[in-house]
């Protein structure tokens, strides 16, 4: 999970099959947003303040922040600025970091952040989805 543009493309992949997401820089990141107001994941591609390795921030459920930062603390970290909100850091240069676990937490922040009927219109489009 190193190149920069494939981690990008990766995350634009997973956060804009999420209903009414857009796309945009903020604070010089790749950041996702609800309805275009209120962001839920943003990508730190090269890293960001001390932290130089490349890692995403997204909201979390509550108590998600202390649960897993305790469980694994060398891929799941308190961010600055939005950590005291619960979000969590996720170092996507650790071995066996997976996409289907990063694309679940990305549906859990967008879960914390979106309103009711968009969550609704996210679970049933999961219901469509074919079996394996």
């Amino acid at each position: 999970m190193d190149d920069p543009d494939d981690l990008a493309e990766r995350l634009r992949t997973i956060c804009l099959a999420l209903p009414e997401v857009t796309e945009r820089p903020s604070h010089g990141a790749p950041t996702w947003f609800v309805r275009d107001k209120s962001a839920f994941v943003t990508l730190w591609a090269d890293g960001h303040h001390n932290d130089d390795f490349p890692h995403l921030w997204c909201a979390a459920p509550p108590g998600a922040q202390q649960e897993l930062t305790a469980s694994v603390p060398a891929v799941f970290f308190r961010p600055p600025y939005v950590g005291g909100r619960g979000w969590i850091g996720v170092r996507l240069d650790v071995t066996g970091t997976s996409w289907q676990e990063i694309a679940e937490l990305c549906q859990d922040a967008y879960r914390v952040i979106a309103p009711p009927r968009l969550v609704a219109i996210l679970d049933q489009q999961a219901t469509r989805l074919p079996g394996p």
